[in-house]
């Protein structure tokens, strides 16, 4: 027997880093979403205030597989 998966656009930020910010969007999407079995990052994006960079941020596509 197959399996379905289905996917989910999530948005999460970090002062620290891209990495931190995946992390951290996986971990709260993991709150919600049961069996995710991947993420594609499909946007990064920098805050930039006065010349420094003060967060990242990142646009993840979430799979998980439906039960």
């Amino acid at each position: 027997m197959g399996s379905v998966a289905a996917i989910t656009h999530i948005s999460a930020r970090s002062e620290k880093g891209f990495e931190d910010a995946v992390r951290t969007g996986l971990e709260r999407a993991s709150q919600t979403l049961r069996h995710i079995s991947g993420a594609w990052v499909k946007e990064q994006k920098v805050e930039v205030v006065e010349g420094k960079v003060t967060a990242f941020q990142v646009v993840l596509e979430v799979t998980f597989v439906l039960e």
